[in-house]
């Protein structure tokens, strides 16, 4: 592996089996610890199993292994869907585990550091739907500085199995090739959305967003002022059900309504994915991916561009490289494209 990989999904590109077999042979390399911290996991039923078959067996031939994993369901429009697994199916792994809560807030990481020198991590949940049905980013990492950062988020979570004690800004790392790599965790440290918004406003070339939802007013707020700009390179995409959902809410609240204006900007100029809405036992085909590009800057991982998100547990890579850049803004072209709104055909009501 090269010190810096990624792997892009899209909805029915890649099956739920060739995910599941990278994260198993990424577990199945360690030779002394592996530490998780996962929101949703079908740790007993589909491909995702085999993951939960690859930890039991890095225990059981001596590797030290701890799964974090989320507790509580907070539900609100802007917040991410509900878990579709079971906690208690996590928690009965052949490992130990440890519940992670807080109220109001959700445990949202999905990342693996494995011997101290490798990272997994990304906007991928663990279950055949996030694996083959959503966009998505998986973000692969040999660096044992950054492993040291998640290390160090991780210790935290697990030591008082609570989400507020944990977070903070780990190092900049500088891997082959030039890639520049500084990790963010919340709730504690920098503010994610500001970070997000900060890169947003230096932007002189190009801005991309991936994002199921936008609701942090920092974002908004400073989105809206790029869109504004017609002759500025701006796309991407969201999740519309979402989006749908959260302007809803917006209008009952009236400290709110400026928001429906920043969005009804800067949606034109994105790509909306009607996605299956929410319900039990339902297909979880979300756009999922969460990715701004600024530049040759990337901010990827598993926080939405949310204003509720920045109180729970969430990891951003804050990527320096132009390689990089062009990979994720060519993601994000294909994801806008292939949810455009089809043109709107010719006639009288036209005119």
């Amino acid at each position: 592996m090269s010190a810096f990989e990624a792997d892009l999904l899209t909805d029915g590109g890649q099956t739920a089996e060739s995910v599941s077999a990278a994260l198993v042979a990424f577990i199945a390399a360690a030779t002394r610890t592996i530490d998780v911290a996962i929101y949703d996991f079908h740790a007993r039923e589909g491909s995702s199993a085999h993951v939960a078959d690859a930890l039991e067996a890095a225990a059981a031939r001596g590797v030290a292994v701890r799964v974090a994993f989320n507790v509580g369901r907070p539900r609100h429009p802007a917040a991410p869907r509900p878990m579709a697994a079971s906690p208690e199916d996590i928690d009965g792994l052949e490992v130990p585990t440890r519940g992670v809560h807080d109220v109001s807030s959700l445990m949202h990481h999905k990342y693996v550091v494995r011997d101290g020198a490798a990272v997994w991590t990304g906007s991928t949940n663990w279950t055949d739907d996030a694996f083959s049905r959503e966009e998505n980013a998986v973000i692969r990492v040999e660096s044992p500085s950054i492993a040291a950062d998640y290390t160090h988020d991780f210790d935290q979570l697990w030591t008082h199995g609570r989400i507020e004690p944990s977070g903070g800004a780990g190092m900049v790392t500088t891997l082959a090739g030039d890639v520049t790599v500084h990790p963010f965790f919340s709730p504690k440290g920098p503010s994610l959305a500001h970070l997000l918004a900060d890169r947003l406003g230096a932007a002189r070339r190009r801005i991309r967003i991936l994002s199921p939802v936008v609701t942090s007013g920092a974002i908004l707020g400073t989105l809206a002022e790029f869109t504004g700009r017609a002759s500025f390179d701006v796309a991407g995409a969201y999740d519309a059900t979402q989006m749908e959902e959260v302007m809803s809410a917006w209008r009952s609240v009236p400290a709110n309504h400026w928001k429906i204006g920043a969005w009804q900007a800067i949606a034109p100029r994105l790509s909306g994915k009607r996605s299956t809405p929410y319900a039990e036992g339902a297909v979880h085909d979300y756009m999922h991916a969460k990715s701004l590009v600024a530049d040759d800057e990337v901010l990827t991982g598993s926080f939405n561009c949310s204003r509720n998100g920045e109180s729970n547990a969430e990891n951003v890579l804050h990527v320096t490289a132009e390689p990089v850049a062009e990979r994720f803004a060519a993601f994000a072209d294909a994801v806008a494209t292939r949810y455009a709104a089809p043109p709107r055909s010719g006639g009288p009501s036209d005119a």
